[in-house]
């Protein structure tokens, strides 16, 4: 009987969080994905409080950032380029 309640209960918590994701007047996936991006990169939850964690997480994220789009500019390039 409880794990019949349990399943319910996360069967509701489940619909209910699909109806928030795709409520019209909620944040659209993209706006929402724009968002993580730029707290991660910006280190929102690294520990303010001490500088050195701070600005090397944000300089470590930005330069992966930057990397990783570079490789996707290359890869577009020697996949157009025919090899």
């Amino acid at each position: 009987m409880a794990e019949r309640r349990d399943d319910e209960s996360e069967s509701r918590r489940i619909l209910e969080r699909v109806a928030r994701e795709t409520a019209p007047g909620g944040t659209s996936f993209i706006a929402r994905v724009a968002k993580d991006t730029r707290d991660r990169v910006t280190a929102a939850d690294a520990d303010r409080s001490d500088p050195i964690e701070y600005w090397g997480t944000r300089i470590g994220r930005t330069l992966g950032l930057i990397v990783a789009i570079w490789l996707l500019a290359w890869l577009v390039y020697v996949a157009t380029r025919g090899g």
